[in-house]
């Protein structure tokens, strides 16, 4: 592992892929295609990633149950950034308002699914709980 210019440690896409539970192409797809980009590459070419893109990485993971799009991932990024800035436009914080709120429409839906699961897996427990009906019922032996 390397440091950051500001001494911060750099971190392999395996200890990455390890922190972030992602695998290794994930992260090579997420860097092709600009959505995280590692702050550096070692001199023979490895990505090296911050502190700060392991918690990029993280967000873009806690989206993805939710069904966002890359682009809208990439929104999210751009806003997140935004909004830490301390003249932020107002413009940027109602974006992320709105992206909550989807989030939440969404989380809701995830919890009915879940249930509907939930009543399927308690039916299953009770059939295979049953005891078998033996099929001589009715007939004498």
């Amino acid at each position: 592992m390397g440091r950051n210019e500001d001494g911060s440690r750099l971190m392999h896409i395996g200890a990455v892929a390890e922190r972030t539970e992602l695998s290794f192409r994930t992260l090579r797809h997420y860097d092709e295609i600009g959505l995280v980009n590692p702050s550096e590459r070692s001199e023979g070419g490895f990505r090296l990633y911050s502190e700060a893109d392991v918690e990029r990485i993280l967000l873009i993971r806690r989206m993805k149950p939710l069904d966002f799009t890359l682009e809208q991932m990439r929104e999210l990024l751009d806003i997140t950034h935004e909004v830490a800035q301390p003249d932020a436009p107002d413009e940027a914080r109602q974006k992320l308002r709105e992206i909550e709120a989807t989030a939440m429409e969404r989380r809701t839906a995830l919890e009915q699914k879940v249930a509907m699961a939930d009543e399927f897996l308690a039916r299953l427990r009770r059939l295979s709980a049953a005891e078998p009906r033996s099929g001589s019922e009715g007939s004498e032996g």
